[in-house]
Formats: C-alpha cells, sequence, structure tokens
C-alpha cells in the first residue's frame, strides 16, 4: 500500500474509533468516569514513561561503554517516546495502542519485524593505503612547519 494512502487511512480510521469509544463508553460509565479515565490514563503513561524512559537510557549507557551499538535500546527508546505521544494524545484507543509499548515483549516483536525489513549500511572513514595514525604527538619545532596562510611559498 502506498505509504501516503496508509497514512490517510490511519488519520481517518483511528478519529473515528476514538469517537465511538467515547459515545460507548460516555453512555455507559458517565460523562465525568470517562474523561476521567483519560486523565488517569495520561498520568499512568507519564509514570510508566518516565520509569521505563530512565531504564532505557541506563542500558544505553552500559552497551556504549561496554563497545557495542545499542540498536535494540535505541529502538526502545523510540518506541517509548511514540508510546507517551500516544498516551498523551486523548482518547482510549491511542491509549491502549501506548501501553502496548510498554510491554518489553511487544517492543521486541516490533524490533525484530524492523529489523528484518530495514537494512543499515555503516560508513567510516576511509584511509589512504599506507597511512597509519601514530599514537605518539609529534612535537615540532619553528623550523619544521611553515605557514600556508602566505600560500605555500
Amino acid at each position: 500500500m502506498n505509504p501516503g494512502r496508509a497514512l490517510f487511512l490511519l488519520f481517518l480510521v483511528v478519529p473515528i474509533i476514538e469517537i465511538a469509544l467515547f459515545v460507548a463508553l460516555g453512555g455507559l460509565l458517565g460523562f465525568w468516569w470517562t474523561m476521567g479515565g483519560v486523565l488517569v490514563t495520561a498520568i499512568a503513561g507519564w509514570l510508566l514513561l518516565r520509569a521505563q524512559g530512565f531504564a532505557t537510557i541506563v542500558r544505553i549507557r552500559q552497551a556504549l561503554s561496554q563497545g557495542t551499538l545499542p540498536a535494540q535500546e535505541i529502538v526502545d527508546g523510540v518506541m517509548l517516546a511514540i508510546a507517551g505521544a500516544l498516551l498523551l494524545t486523548p482518547g482510549y484507543f491511542t491509549d491502549l495502542l501506548g501501553f502496548l509499548l510498554f510491554v518489553p515483549a511487544i517492543r521486541s516483536a516490533v524490533f525484530r519485524f524492523l529489523r528484518s525489513r530495514i537494512t543499515v549500511v555503516a560508513t567510516g572513514a576511509r584511509r589512504t593505503p599506507g597511512w597509519t595514525r601514530d599514537p605518539e604527538p609529534v612535537d615540532l619545532e619553528a623550523g619544521d612547519w611553515r605557514d600556508s596562510s602566505d600560500g605555500g611559498r
């Protein structure tokens, strides 16, 4: 499916689902309980985001200190940010999606799916053949160098 068409459907379908849920819950629970539920889910989501976000930052730092690429942790952080945005959006359907992203097993499944569909190509600085980096600094005297601001004369 075309990404533009998918986004259009997403922006069309999600609000319809949210309105339907508000009407159904409002009729079942009443207006104030329905609005109170939105507030409670936003506060609960903020607390979960804070706790899991800090834990994810700690895992990223640990992976970096061990010299490994924290790919899973970075994707977890992005998914937690998306979960936070979904929980701040008023509505029960978006809250459900946001809370699902707090489940580590679901984040791992999403990570495996994304990893199977995305290819990461690492690029780095290319060295000139025969060039090596000297670990010791070179101390030059005044006569060992010249200022290139005079045109290299």
